[in-house]
């Protein structure tokens, strides 16, 4: 649940789409509470509250109520900035049953260049504030050239302030990562050097911290699902209303995406054309089509394949099959001698 877009921070890697949702078009918070409604009779069991900054909704109590009443599970994905212990303990009143917050680096220097802000001491208090309560706390960072290097140190502070899980999301070229992939996409050998290094945490740490890793596409030797599979496991609602099956959805121009103000989320879920689109193996065209991988891997990822090569359902070029794969090559030589100027969340 995208409720708003707007946010304090600026982020160079924000995967919501670059034209953002203006708050005048933001859906209610009753349009929430009725989507909350359909989503617990679809058979919801995890809602995300999310953004932009969901502390910025002024009826973001109302929806984790609702949530509640439904029995939907609760997540708050938030940067932390905002979050007071007044307001952390009215939604935890409100039901709310989980919270992840966000941290660009264990560098304050690096961590205002990508945030785009000084909010590192905010962000420090807010995850002391959470690992106090009886909440599960989630730690997400997000990997890219300028602070793979740091894995040791995020690590190192995680333990420290006591968090109990850790996510390590390599980026996803999406939105306004796209815009900044060659400032932020690593080389090969730095993506190794920092997972070598994740890898002997974890043991380290077993028992004591959940560490995942999730793996960063153009570097990777094989594509991974998409979602799990398109319109399998998620339903995404943004700000404005509009439907899609995974966060980054917004990006293919060529699927007209049904809005949740207008159609209920049963016939959106069961029946739109988008949310059909790329479910099954059908749709496949070669190489996928006979690819003995294709019910692994489902060709990858459909937003990543329109996005480099503009049709949607071409094997997605992180795959060294396919046909396009030396897109990707060349994005990945090019960002290491690039100087692009940046362009901040806005």
């Amino acid at each position: 649940m995208e409720l708003t877009h707007r946010c304090p921070l600026r982020c160079l890697y924000c995967s919501n789409p670059t034209e953002l949702t203006d708050r005048a078009e933001e859906l209610p918070a009753a349009q929430w509470i009725s989507i909350v409604d359909q989503a617990a009779k679809l058979g919801v069991v995890q809602a995300n509250l999310t953004g932009g900054e969901p502390l910025a909704y002024r009826g973001l109590p109302d929806v984790v109520r609702a949530l509640k009443k439904n029995d939907v599970y609760s997540n708050l994905i938030t940067s932390g900035i905002g979050l007071s212990e007044e307001v952390l303990n009215d939604l935890i009143d409100c039901g709310l049953e989980s919270i992840q917050i966000s941290l660009q680096s264990a560098n304050e220097s690096t961590a205002s260049l990508i945030a785009g802000a000084n909010a590192q001491e905010q962000k420090m208090n807010a995850l002391k504030l959470a690992v106090k309560s009886k909440l599960p706390v989630s730690l997400n960072v997000v990997l890219h050239k300028h602070n793979l290097d740091e894995v040791e140190a995020i690590i190192d502070l995680a333990t420290d302030l006591k968090i109990k899980r850790l996510e390590l999301a390599n980026t996803q070229f999406y939105g306004f990562a796209l815009t900044n992939q060659d400032f932020l996409l690593p080389s090969q050998s730095q993506m190794e050097a920092a997972f070598s290094v994740f890898e002997n945490k974890k043991k380290q740490l077993a028992g004591k911290m959940q560490l995942s890793w999730v793996i960063g596409d153009y570097l990777e030797r094989s594509p991974k699902p998409c979602m799990g599979g398109w319109a399998s496991q998620h339903i995404v609602v943004s700000a404005n209303g509009t439907a899609y099956p995974c966060l980054a959805a917004n990006s293919i121009k060529t699927l007209s995406f049904p809005s949740a103000r207008e159609n209920d989320l049963k016939w959106i879920w069961e029946e739109s054309p988008a949310f059909n689109a790329f479910r099954g193996l059908d749709w496949m065209v070669e190489p996928c089509r006979s690819c003995e991988f294709k019910e692994k891997d489902l060709a990858g990822c459909r937003c990543q394949s329109f996005l480099l090569t503009g049709d949607a359902a071409q094997a997605d070029p992180v795959c060294k099959l396919s046909p396009h794969h030396s897109i990707v090559e060349e994005k990945i030589t090019a960002a290491q001698f690039s100087e692009k100027d940046l362009v901040y969340r806005s």
